[in-house]
Formats: structure tokens, C-alpha cells, sequence
């Protein structure tokens, strides 16, 4: 048995310009970090020759080719398994919350399959092969962002270049600054899940008439990367107001009532900054606030569930082999 685990992300900046539409013209660029909330892949012998499958369904099939679930599918034709083979998969936090978790299942099924096959990969391979049966195989419209912080885990600032390569260069920083900002950030569960695919259609078809907007979202994930360099946490907060007010400008169906009283009445209480995590529309809010407003700010959202977490300095991983 192997059992695979990769972690979930929030992004800080820079969420839009991985999508190929951006990059292939613009080098994209963003800021994120891996959570210690996570997707588990077991991946065990099966008894016979045929493919059982349990996610949130389960399937037995005797052929790639009958897969229904997509990602199992095209990882399994990927990595060369027939069959023989039974994969389960679990997560801390439900898929359509704005964390990454497709893309975190897609590099973690992928980890736990080459694993299985006795193969050694690195956070890039696995990274790219998960872009490959998302993007080019499956043609889901989201960019690479999520896939890289999966595979890479830790602080990071992604560069996604015109030809299609991208390049990870971690965002360095004392342990001081990392405590400091953690007390300063706030996960809340909004209690609503959406599929970000539609969401990005949309996004994605306005990208040449919002260039500007991308392009300023560039320039936030540099601005983000050099100001945790240089410990100061406390400029993110607008940084975060500032992302979240171009990209609800994108597409709409990014926020609504609901989510823009919530943010009003954060900031109103103490926070400086926020954003809805992923596509939108439901999901994650991630909010900055100094600690003394801490308190403020979650009484003002009481509706919205708090998600406690730590930053997680590893990628995916594999965490079990038995002989």
C-alpha cells in the first residue's frame, strides 16, 4: 500500500495570470503557500485485475477506459496502469472551496500512482503532469498556480513564462515574519461550495478587454514577494483589498450580497483586507487583520466558520510504504 498526502494552498496575489491566456502573452506571476490541510491518496493491489475506485462515488471498472472519474482516468493512461489496482482518496477540507483541492488530488493520485510503480519524482514532474491531464488533456479552464504549490509546497513566488515552463523561486523569510503574519490572517468558511470551472470560463473570456487589471495583479504578487523579504507583513493587508477589488472586476459572479456584506463588515471591525479564495462565488474568505481587531472581526462575521491552519513548509509527499 502507498499512501500519498498533498497539502491544500491560499493565494495572496497574482491569482489570474497563470491562466494560459494571460501567460502566453504576459509572464504571469503569484504569490502562495501550502496549508496543513490536506489530500490523501492510498493507492493498494487489488485482488483481481480490474480497477476499484472510491472517492466521493465508487466505481469498479475493468478498463481505463470506463473510468468515469476524470483525473483517475487520465492518471492511470498516463503512468501505464491497466489494472490491478485500488485508489482511495480523503481530505481534510470538501473539493469547491477555493484550496486547490482538484489540482491537489490531480498531483497527489499522480504521487501515490508513480509511487505504486516504484518511481521517484520530483515536485516539477508532478507538478506539470497534473497541468498536462487538467489543462491539456481534460481542457478544464484553470491555470497552474495550484498544481505547483501541491507539488512544491512551502512560501512560493511562481513565474509562469510564455512557453509554458514555470519557475518556482520560494519567498525566503525569518521565522518571526512567518509567526507574524499567521497571526494576522484569517481562514473563514463562507459554507458555500461552487465548481470553479464556469467561473473561469467567464474570467477567462474577458481577459483581453481586463489586460490592465492582470497586469496590476502581476505587480501585486512582486509587491507581495518583496515585502514578506523584507518583514513587512502589515502592507499585505491592503495588497489583499486591492487584488480582491480587480478581480471581482473580471467576471461576473466573483461575489455577491452575501459575501460583499460579510468583507464590509470585516473591514469595518479591523480588517485592512481580504479576498475570496479560488474563482469565488463562495468558498474560503481570507481576511488581514492586526491581532487587537482579531477578535472584532470574527464576532462581526459570528455566520462564518473559522478554519484554524499553519503554513506547511512541504509538497506532496509520500508518507506510507508497506513491504
Amino acid at each position: 500500500m502507498i499512501i500519498s498526502r498533498t497539502p491544500f494552498r491560499i493565494s495572496f496575489a497574482g491569482g489570474g495570470t497563470d491562466l494560459p491566456a494571460f501567460f502566453r502573452e504576459h509572464a504571469g506571476a503569484v504569490v502562495s503557500t501550502a496549508i496543513d490541510k490536506y489530500m490523501y491518496i492510498t493507492v493498494n493491489r487489488y485482488f483481481d485485475d480490474r480497477i476499484m475506485l472510491k472517492y466521493s462515488q465508487t466505481e469498479l471498472a475493468s478498463k481505463v477506459s470506463e473510468i468515469r472519474q476524470p483525473i483517475l482516468r487520465e492518471a492511470l493512461k498516463l503512468t501505464g496502469i491497466a489494472g490491478g489496482v485500488e485508489i482511495t482518496s480523503m481530505a481534510d477540507i470538501p473539493g469547491g472551496t477555493g484550496l486547490g483541492s482538484s489540482s491537489s488530488f490531480a498531483v497527489g493520485v499522480l504521487h501515490a500512482l508513480h509511487a505504486f510503480k516504484g518511481e521517484f519524482v520530483t515536485a516539477e514532474q508532478l507538478a506539470r503532469e497534473a497541468c498536462d491531464i487538467e489543462l491539456l488533456r481534460l481542457k478544464e479552464p484553470g491555470g497552474k498556480q495550484d498544481q505547483y504549490i501541491a507539488g512544491y509546497g512551502g512560501f512560493q513566488f511562481f513565474e509562469f513564462m510564455p512557453d509554458g515552463t514555470v519557475k518556482a523561486d520560494p519567498v525566503i523569510f525569518p521565522e518571526k515574519v512567518r509567526t507574524d503574519l499567521r497571526e494576522r490572517l484569517i481562514l473563514l468558511f463562507s459554507g458555500v461550495t461552487r465548481r470553479s470551472g464556469p467561473l473561469l470560463r467567464r474570467q477567462r473570456a474577458r481577459f483581453k478587454v481586463k489586460e490592465q487589471g492582470l497586469r496590476r495583479l502581476r505587480e501585486l504578487a512582486e509587491f507581495a514577494r518583496r515585502e514578506l523579504q523584507l518583514g513587512m507583513v502589515d502592507g499585505l493587508g491592503e495588497l489583499l483589498h486591492e487584488s480582491w477589488e480587480i478581480k471581482k472586476s473580471l467576471a461576473g459572479g466573483v461575489s455577491n450580497p452575501r459575501i460583499d456584506r460579510a468583507y464590509a463588515a470585516a473591514r469595518r471591525a479591523g480588517a485592512s483586507g481580504g479576498k475570496i479564495l479560488g474563482a469565488g462565488g463562495g468558498g474560503f474568505l481570507l481576511l488581514y487583520a492586526p491581532p487587537k481587531k482579531r477578535a472584532p472581526v470574527l464576532k462581526a462575521l459570528r455566520g462564518w466558520r473559522e478554519i484554524p491552519f499553519e503554513f506547511e513548509p512541504e509538497g506532496s509527499k509520500i508518507i506510507y510504504v508497506s513491504k
